[in-house]
């Protein structure tokens, strides 16, 4: 549900992120046009994780496209959930998959799509995309255009 009384959100505060994804809340602002379909992108060229197995820093650049309906997500409080990725061990696929899932949860957009750009370790990148169907023809989605490194075409 979306909050209504901005006092209650991380903006404007010194608030640190959290040490696993699992704690970290997304602040929900009902969305002031939602009569009007637009898309929002969140991009995040400098996300990190941790490789579950070595430990071993993992880092990717992530492109957030929805269309909100009710309720949108703050973006302190992602930039934060974002971040409580930091020091948790997750496989790539899981990261991409359980970020879109967090936001589907708050937000309940119209339309969610994710790239997870992931850079490439032992010279293979893995790139991760996920989306909850086709988008609506009557909003502009502009390609994500990551071309982040020599070798992606």
């Amino acid at each position: 549900m979306a909050n209504k009384n901005y006092s209650d959100l991380k903006l404007g505060k010194i608030i640190s992120a959290k040490l696993s994804p699992d704690d970290a809340m997304l602040d929900v602002i009902q969305n002031p046009k939602n009569k009007i379909k637009y898309l929002v992108r969140f991009t995040c060229p400098e996300f990190t994780s941790l490789c579950p197995v070595t430990s071993q820093p993992d880092f990717a650049h992530l492109v957030i496209d929805y269309i909100p309906h009710k309720d949108i997500v703050e973006s302190k409080s992602l930039k934060l959930f974002l971040e409580s990725y930091r020091n948790y061990p997750t496989f790539h696929e899981e990261c991409t998959l359980s970020i879109s899932e967090k936001l589907i949860n708050a937000i309940d957009p119209i339309w969610l799509r994710i790239g997870g750009y992931w850079y490439p370790r032992g010279g293979i990148p893995i790139d991760v995309f996920f989306q909850t169907g086709k988008p609506p023809l009557d909003v502009w989605i502009p390609d994500q255009g990551v071309k982040s490194y020599r070798g992606r075409g």
